[in-house]
């Protein structure tokens, strides 16, 4: 498998070259670029999370308890005394980051069913309500946001894939097969779980539609095609053959 940086440096390169066609297409402001580029370098170590021990899996279950414990006092900061918001947030922060912590590893197994597609999709779905409930984004943006997850997740299990092969020595090793998977049926239990949560996610998240409507509007990709490459000098400065020759085509 790929180590943590590996991971963190690959899903970096995705999410930003995925980040530069978004500004291109000019579908959302610079005040959300930022925020849905970060979920796809998070969804590019998620996989890991089921990692015992594991330094990617002690981080993010730091991060998703300071973001839980944020939550939780934001929306009940008009409800409650300083005091009693200051021990809500304590106390939901000690609460994910060690108590579910240590349940999530009590039933939880390596590359199982979070080194898996369908977990991708609950990422995904976990992520657009985020965006949308918690932030205040438009269903569209949330939802880019989500898709911005499923493809650093997708990026983490392909690149544990490509770690699985020997190329020296021509063969495969035994870790090949179980990265990459729809679901892991192995653990039919556990994939069934997850799979009425994901169900239960894709209902209460908002709707997609604005997002598919968005991409595939011809006047997005039109305008893609139109900014691909400088028109004459590139940088304002370079220019030659390549550009004119771009020009006659």
């Amino acid at each position: 498998m790929a180590n943590y940086a590996t991971h963190i440096a690959v899903g970096t390169v995705v999410s930003g070259a995925l980040a530069t066609l978004t500004v291109g297409a000019d579908v959302i402001g610079p005040e959300s670029i930022m925020a849905v580029t970060l979920a796809g370098v998070a969804g590019s170590v998620l996989p890991d999370i089921d990692l015992r021990d594991g330094r990617a899996s002690t981080i993010l279950f730091s991060g998703i308890a300071v973001f839980a414990s944020f939550c939780v006092l934001f929306i009940n900061a008009e409800r409650f005394s300083l005091a009693e918001l200051w021990i809500l947030w304590l106390g939901s922060l000690v609460f994910v980051r060690y108590g579910l912590h240590a349940l999530f590893y009590r039933i939880a197994v390596h590359r199982g069913v979070w080194h898996s597609l369908l977990a991708g999709l609950l990422w995904a779905g976990l992520t657009a309500i985020v965006f949308h409930d918690l932030l205040g984004r438009h269903p569209g943006v949330a939802w880019l946001g989500g898709g911005f997850m499923f493809i650093g997740y997708l990026t983490h299990l392909i690149l544990d894939e490509i770690y699985s092969v020997d190329f020296l020595g021509n063969r495969l090793k035994a870790s090949f097969g179980s990265a990459l998977k729809i679901v892991d049926t192995r653990y039919p239990g556990h994939s069934l779980t997850m799979a009425m949560l994901t169900v239960l996610v894709l209902f209460l998240a908002p709707p997609m539609r604005p997002l598919v409507d968005a991409v595939s509007s011809p006047a997005l990709w039109s305008g893609l095609n139109e900014r691909l490459l400088p028109d004459g000098k590139w940088f304002g400065v370079i220019g030659g053959p390549a550009n004119v020759a771009l020009s006659l085509i």
